[in-house]
């Protein structure tokens, strides 16, 4: 077995211990999240997209479907992702959605199809060293000028178990560099619950944008 297989075996445990938990606690989840208020963060997203509307979405993680139900309900064209094969059935018939059932390590996604992605408390579950590649699936996923939503509790660059789940914990510079060497452009970031004090607001949220055509002109003439 070589470093590369070994890795990519702990990453697959990791995944799977994590989605066992949600498989195992899907309408409890379900139950204790529909009610949360993430209208400030759907707007992020769709305030950032400069596309005409309407848009063509992904929900990453989109759990039991409640932003999806959301964005279809808008008037988009909201397609859902999740790992756990109990939250893409459930997703489905909640929202009335398309939902993919994948592992965010292993994403197979279209190129250039979507509009935004909404990774709304979930990009965290991904370890720091499969982080990378991906960023790089979703951003190739991405419309030229399309926009990423993320939503993750921040920390100060650890990782590890919290309970029976994986997460990684960022503060914003690290993120920042993870976004940017990816390729994304940043676009804005806030804390959440919104009008706390900092240490009252255990969430980080960040829009991002893939650059157009003319964007990545400009940041040639830029460096030249």
């Amino acid at each position: 077995m070589t470093m590369t297989d070994s890795l990519d075996d702990r990453f697959d445990n990791i995944s799977r211990r994590t989605l066992a938990h949600y498989e195992r606690n899907a309408r409890a989840f379900f139950a204790g999240t529909i009610d949360h208020d993430v209208s400030q963060n759907v707007a992020a997203l769709l305030d950032a997209i400069e596309a005409p509307a309407p848009w063509t979405l992904l929900d990453l993680g989109c759990g039991p479907g409640r932003d999806l139900k959301t964005f279809a309900q808008l008037g988009h064209r909201a397609i859902g992702l999740d790992g756990s094969a109990e939250f893409v059935a459930m997703a489905r018939a909640y929202s009335g959605c398309e939902a993919w059932q994948q592992d965010f390590l292993h994403l197979d996604l279209p190129p250039a199809m979507f509009d935004g992605i909404f990774a709304n408390a979930s990009l965290f579950h991904v370890p720091s060293a499969a982080l990378d590649a991906v960023l790089a699936a979703l951003f190739a996923t991405l419309k030229p000028g399309g926009v990423l939503f993320s939503s993750n509790p921040r920390g100060h660059n650890e990782e590890g178990w919290n309970g029976p789940r994986y997460g990684s914990y960022y503060d914003y510079p690290t993120w920042e560099r993870y976004l940017v060497a990816a390729g994304f452009l940043p676009v804005q970031h806030y804390y959440r619950p919104p009008g706390l004090p900092r240490e009252q607001q255990p969430w980080l949220a960040s829009v991002w944008r893939k650059p157009n055509v003319s964007q990545r002109t400009e940041g040639v003439e830029d460096r030249a």
